[in-house]
């Protein structure tokens, strides 16, 4: 199984404490904070669908190992920043790709595939060979060329792509990313995102 490789950069430090006395400025309710307060607050914001206050603490992830394919996915995300490889200024002669699991496990569309790369590749080599610019040469290439994208967000917006893309009709190279920013963020804000569920059988995300 092919899974993009997910790497924290950097998060809000003690973000569920952060979120706790942001949200209890509106109530002036600081007297109320204390050992572990931060659970049961966090859990009424999100019951009641107060999100706004989540937006106070970040993550920033860094995505390898995903195509252009995923990539164009994610910058729909307008709400998310992005830094992305460029193909501008990348040689990519020597691209790496991303095949799909329903092509290679069928071995006429794997065949099919991997000559298409192969002549995507050729005439990238060629369009370089003719003093073609790379921001030129990279109309050839597929959208299964492998990138690298850092993107970061606020947690409410990581919490509404974790539930978009973690669905069974999300595309599957987005919801495995899904998955593994959720694994990683269960570790650093249990509270935040303790309503969603993994299945890793099915591969897909549950809000529970």
């Amino acid at each position: 199984m092919l899974t993009p490789k997910v790497e924290l950069l950097t998060v809000t430090s003690n973000a569920e404490k952060l979120i706790e006395a942001a949200g209890r400025t509106s109530y002036l309710s600081f007297d109320k904070q204390g050992e572990d307060t931060e659970k049961r607050f966090i859990r009424m914001l999100i019951k009641s669908g107060h999100l706004s206050v989540l937006e106070h603490a970040y993550a920033t992830f860094r995505i390898s190992g995903a195509s252009r394919s995923f990539t164009h996915q994610l910058v729909r995300h307008r709400l998310c920043s992005f830094i992305q490889q460029s193909q501008r200024y990348v040689d990519e002669r020597n691209f790496n790709y991303i095949e799909p699991d329903s092509i290679k496990n069928n071995p006429e569309a794997h065949s099919v595939f991997i000559d298409f790369m192969e002549k995507a590749k050729a005439a990238y080599l060629k369009l370089n060979s003719l003093k073609i610019k790379k921001e030129d040469a990279r109309y050839v290439l597929p959208n299964a060329v492998e990138s690298q994208i850092v993107v970061s967000a606020n947690f409410r917006e990581w919490r509404h792509i974790i539930d978009l893309r973690g669905k069974p009709q999300s595309q599957w190279e987005f919801r495995r990313v899904a998955i593994e920013i959720l694994k990683i963020l269960k570790k650093h804000a249990p509270t935040v995102f303790g309503d969603f569920e993994i299945d890793e059988e099915k591969e897909i995300i549950k809000e529970v």
